[in-house]
């Protein structure tokens, strides 16, 4: 599904852009990221900080979407959403990671402390790309 359908579903709305809604949304993810990092990551822990790391990546580009003028009601369309930016890399990245987050939330897989630490770091650098390509104004 691209953005227009995710828009023409309901599960996306157009709005006012909200600047200061975004700049919430960075300070959050930025806590979230800076309580994480001293967390431990072992196969007790590994599931729960993983799906932390994902919502603080998912607070970023939300907060792309809310400076542009979207409500995002969906997770998914936050990939269709990085595609419409043409940064596709990322989409794909976030879509993947999604995957991993839905299969942990809803089916009861867990992450092991390997892919756990592999994926916080991807994600801390996702999020900082993203920052420095699209949110540098409100940083």
């Amino acid at each position: 599904m691209n953005f227009e359908e995710f828009i023409r579903s309901g599960k996306v709305r157009k709005s006012l852009p909200d600047t200061q809604h975004a700049k919430a949304l960075i300070k959050m993810s930025e806590a979230h990221i800076n309580f994480l990092r001293l967390q431990k990551i072992d196969e007790t822990s590994a599931t729960t900080l993983f799906v932390m790391y994902y919502e603080a990546l998912r607070e970023i580009i939300e907060a792309i979407a809310t400076e542009d003028g979207y409500k995002v009601y969906s997770h998914e369309a936050f990939t269709a959403y990085l595609e419409k930016l043409k940064d596709y890399e990322s989409a794909a990245k976030y879509d993947r990671l999604r995957k991993m987050r839905n299969a942990a939330n809803y089916y009861g897989k867990p992450v092991d402390a390997n892919e756990a630490n592999a994926s916080a770091e991807e994600i801390i650098k996702l999020i900082e790309k993203i920052k420095q390509k699209y949110l540098e104004d409100l940083l």
